[in-house]
């Protein structure tokens, strides 16, 4: 779950801030389409830059025209907590609606990463089957359910469920909703997208992974989008490997969104898992200047969250869905890593 780290559904304190990534006018870019390659008759006065430059606009309005046909996103009706048999073990917060505190790094000894292995192999089962889910008029509550069946017939714990009261077992995040959506009574429809977000508590460790899908056929500008989100996840994970710096993650995460013309939520960050849900390090997914450095051992999740226009986020009063304040979408990819000498291991990869 996203930017858990920094406090779910509540803005990070001033601790966890980084300082806003800013930078300068670049030429002008698409960042919807691919433009395509035309010849032009260079003039005196240049025509053709006003002729590309209309074409760009038109493209982009176009795409945000799609991506709003849908009406704003409400709150549908929330079903009761389903229940998890007593013989599953449950994580220490289940029970407590306040926020655990947030503990120093975890380093995994050969148990531990067998112990984390297991964890994510099963969330990324989890998830794929989810996905096998995502259709017209199914509503994120059935896809809830059915996930939640499915991870407690593995004898796991659905990590979200509980954890400062969520009432649900994951994650489901419709067209402008940031992350960490309550499932409900809300029917999907042709051309939305959805993230799910899956986290399983297996054998007493946390595995966490999340993808956004699309319902059905939807236009290019959109696959363009996710793409383009899928590629900065695994931008960030490239560079990875003991004593890199993490925010290399973040300006490799933010350069390459900016140059697909979309924008990086600096509001919630990645984190260290385990035997605990949250730990440190906290990983930013924007430009930033934080020091520190990964080592072998670590696992921690990258989980960057795009946008397709510059917006803020709101939060509504549940205190857990947040979506962009001007209605425009976004899209989120997770994976959990393992730090080795020479690279990362992708542990939520099957």
């Amino acid at each position: 779950m996203a930017g858990l780290a920094a406090g779910l559904g509540a803005r990070p304190s001033a601790a966890f801030e980084a300082s806003c990534f800013r930078p300068l006018a670049s030429p002008v870019r698409s960042g919807r389409l691919i433009v395509p390659k035309r010849c032009f008759t260079v003039s005196s006065r240049l025509t053709w830059v006003e002729d590309e430059l209309m074409e760009i606009r038109k493209s982009q309005e176009q795409s945000s025209a799609k991506s709003k046909k849908r009406p704003p996103l409400r709150r549908g009706k929330v079903s009761p907590q389903l229940p998890v048999p007593e013989h599953i073990p449950r994580p220490s917060y289940v029970g407590s609606k306040g926020l655990p505190e947030l503990c120093k790094g975890q380093l995994h000894d050969a148990q531990g990463i067998a112990g984390m292995r297991a964890a994510c192999k099963l969330a990324a089962r989890v998830l794929d089957f989810a996905g096998t889910l995502v259709k017209p008029s199914v509503t994120t509550n059935e896809i809830d359910t059915a996930v939640h069946n499915m991870i407690i017939e593995a004898g796991a714990y659905p990590s979200p469920l509980g954890y400062r009261g969520f009432p649900k077992s994951i994650c489901t995040s419709v067209n402008e909703c940031v992350c960490h959506g309550i499932p409900d009574s809300t029917q999907l429809q042709v051309t939305d997208i959805i993230n799910i977000d899956v986290n399983v508590f297996l054998n007493g460790y946390h595995g966490g992974t999340s993808r956004t899908f699309a319902c059905g056929q939807v236009d290019d500008s959109i696959k363009h989008f996710l793409k383009a989100a899928e590629e900065c996840l695994e931008k960030g994970i490239s560079v990875c490997r003991d004593g890199v710096n993490y925010r290399k993650i973040g300006k490799k995460i933010s350069k390459l969104a900016y140059f697909y013309g979309y924008y990086v939520v600096e509001r919630f960050v990645g984190h260290g898992i385990g035997t605990m849900y949250h730990s440190e390090p906290l990983i930013l997914h924007h430009a930033n200047e934080n020091s520190g450095r990964m080592v072998e051992g670590q696992i921690f999740t990258i989980e960057p969250i795009l946008t397709m226009e510059k917006t803020e986020c709101v939060t509504w009063e549940d205190g857990w869905t947040t979506v962009t304040a001007d209605g425009s979408w976004a899209a989120q990819f997770e994976h959990t890593i393992l730090v080795t000498r020479n690279g990362a291991e992708i542990l939520t990869k099957l």
